[in-house]
This record gives structure tokens, sequence and C-alpha cells, in this order.
């Protein structure tokens, strides 16, 4: 099977959108503007003036990006978080399974609640780990005691996402804690992925994990520099644990990448040191487009908003049809590219048939408006919605 994202983008090859009707791709969750200027001009100058930008670095990452995420963490969360316990990774995919490499082989399991990110259920699959499925209830937030039930001798993590890729719920700090207190006195650790941290719509800190001064003995946190600086290209994440995991993490970077992208960390250290004002900004805009979404979905008939945050905006359609051929014929009629709910669960599942995901972070206002005009005509075509 294709990667899902990949997989719609097959459907363009077939689609020629009209004139009057150009595409709205909102399949992938990545910005398409290039970061500003001043980032640009960074840039460029390191790779003129910095011949060590060419070279190989410390497989762990430049120390003092690694010493600033730090800093920058310990001021937003509050607690302790040192340099020795940030690595910088080939963006933050390759993060998630430097960590599955720390924890789990063949044979062992990982719970992952559904709808999940499926390159986190790639990834697993490839390394002959068993993805558990933790189905999420209506309010598309995992339960603990359902994960809590589904821990066996086997269990080596628990993978959380907040703000949610794709449903972009974000998770309550209690719910947090709950599954950190699965983490402790030897139960699986909790890898918790927040790269979308810089557009909850909540006031830092999100959670109060880092609070414990023996965080680092059973969680793991991973981060993307890609959607805050719009660094997708350069490829700069990181991931936040133990030196001692840092240092088994390290073997398996160092024999894939063996260093991070020399160039975007230092795009990725300018952006810490001078484009805070400009994130806020960014972060501003983004829940203007959530709100947007919202409203939007409130006022089309037969649709039902089922989470909206971050990039993303998680729906339920009104047809008979399953997910995918619903956003089949969405693009073929309106050009409208976007994932069915089922690229996100188990095959066969249920409610992911009626489920669809629209990635709006590419989508200014007018193109959200475009997007619930065409929505509407969708609807009405099949009689209002009606299966």
């Amino acid at each position: 099977m294709a990667p899902p994202v990949m997989a719609a983008r097959a459907w363009l090859a077939d689609h020629v959108p009209r004139p009057d009707r150009p595409l709205l791709n909102m399949s992938q969750a990545a910005p398409t503007a290039p970061p500003p200027e001043g980032l640009r001009r960074a840039i460029a100058a390191a790779a003129l003036d910095d011949v060590s930008a060419h070279l190989y670095g410390p497989v762990l990452g430049l120390p003092a990006l690694r010493a600033a995420l730090a800093a920058q963490w310990a001021a937003d969360y509050g607690g302790t978080i040192r340099a020795d316990q940030v690595a910088i990774t080939a963006g933050c995919n390759q993060a998630f399974c430097a960590a599955i490499a720390t924890l789990a082989g063949p044979g062992d399991q990982v719970i992952l609640p559904y709808p999940w990110y499926f390159n986190h259920k790639m990834w697993l699959d490839m390394a002959g780990v068993e993805a558990v499925p933790l189905a999420c209830g209506p309010d598309l937030l995992p339960d603990p005691d359902r994960a809590a039930a589904l821990i066996t001798d086997r269990t080596r993590a628990i993978v959380l996402v907040t703000p949610n890729n794709p449903c972009g719920v974000e998770y309550p700090a209690a719910l947090v804690r709950a599954f950190s207190a699965l983490a402790r006195d030897g139960g699986p650790a909790l890898i918790l992925d927040e790269t979308y941290r810089n557009f909850d719509a909540r006031p830092l800190p999100p959670h109060d994990l880092f609070d414990h001064p023996d965080w680092d003995a059973r969680h793991i946190h991973l981060y993307s520099f890609s959607k805050a600086f719009r660094l997708t290209g350069h490829r700069v994440g990181a991931l936040i644990a133990s030196p001692a995991r840092l240092a088994e993490a390290e073997k398996f970077l160092d024999t894939v990448t063996i260093c991070p992208n020399q160039l975007g960390q230092r795009a990725a250290l300018w952006g810490l040191q001078n484009l805070r004002q400009w994130l806020a900004g960014e972060r501003a805009e983004i829940l203007a487009r959530r709100d947007a979404m919202a409203a939007g979905f409130a006022e089309l008939p037969g649709w039902r908003l089922l989470g909206c945050g971050a990039y993303f905006a998680y729906a339920a359609h009104p047809f008979g049809g399953d997910a995918e051929t619903v956003a089949r014929a969405l693009l073929a009629e309106q050009s409208v590219l976007t994932l069915p709910g089922t690229m996100f669960a188990p095959e066969g599942d249920a409610p992911a048939r009626r489920q669809i995901r629209f990635a709006f972070a590419n989508a200014d206002r007018a193109g959200i408006a475009a997007l619930f005009d065409r929505l509407a005509a969708f609807t009405a075509a099949r009689g209002g919605g009606q299966p």
C-alpha cells in the first residue's frame, strides 16, 4: 500500500480542474509558503559563510540548537530540561522512528489511539511491532482506563499526539497526566508527539509532565520545526528524553542519516532566537482559520464536525458511501482533495467510513469560504446530505 498522502495525490492524475474551480488541496498538513525572508537570508548566509554547515555534524544535533530548545521548553513548560535531554533529528517522523528503536522490536506491542497518524502505524508495521488499536470515544479523546486494559507484558509504549493529527483535538492536561501515570513504575513508556504545539489554542503550558523531577524516566517527547518555521523541506525535528535513551537513539540515527540537516538546524536555531513574535502571528492566523472552519461546518447541512484544531478539521459526512468514495467524488465534482477517515483507522472500522479530514493550513479565509460553497453544492446535489 502506498503512503496515504501519496495515494491521494495519485487521484490527481486523472483530475482536470475547471478554470472556475481551481484545486483546493486540503490533503496534507504542511505549509506551502516559504519561511519568512529573515530566515531565508539566515540560511543563505550560513550556506555562503559557514563552511561547517556543509560537513557532517554531531549525530544528536548542534549543541547550540539542543541548548536553545531545552531553554525554550523549560521556559514554556516549567520544570528542568537540559541540553543533554534533547536530540535533533531529520524531522519528527525520524524522532518517532528513533524512539521506537530504543523501545521495541519484532513481537513487541505499542498502543496507538485512533484515528491515528498513519506514519506512526506504517513505521510500527515495518519494524515488526504490533500496533494495538485504541479506539477514541465520540469526543476523539483516548481513554486511559481502556488503554490500561490493553497493556500486556509485550507493551512497550503508548503514543499520544496533541494537538492531534488527524483530528485537531487538544488533549486536556488531566488526560495527559492520566496516561503519564500508566508510564510510571515500570509501565510502558509514554511517547507524546507535540508537532503542533505552536498552534494549540490554550495558553502554555498544555501539560505539566516536565514538572516531575524524573520526567525522562518513562516519558519521550517529540517535536517538529517544520510547521513552526515553515521548514518542511529542511527536515528538522527533536527527540526529548533521557540521556541514556538518547545514547541508544544515537546508534539508530548514525546508521540512518549520520546527522540532521546542517542548514536546517541553523535555520531552526535562528528561528528560536528571532521569530517568537512572528510565530505568535502565525498561531493567531491558524486559530482564526480554525474558527472559520468550525463556523462553516455549523452551517453545513448533514455534516458533523468531530474535532477542529491545529491544522485539521475532522468531520463526519452524511452520505451513504464510504469515506474514500465520498472523497473521490468530492475531488471529481468540486475539485477538493481531502483524506478519508479510513486512512487513519484499522481496516474495516465502521466510524472511519463516515469520516473525512480537512487540512486547512494552506487555505486562507477566502479559500475556506470557497470550500464551504463547494461542500454545500456537493451536499445539495445529493439531496441535502441524506444517505
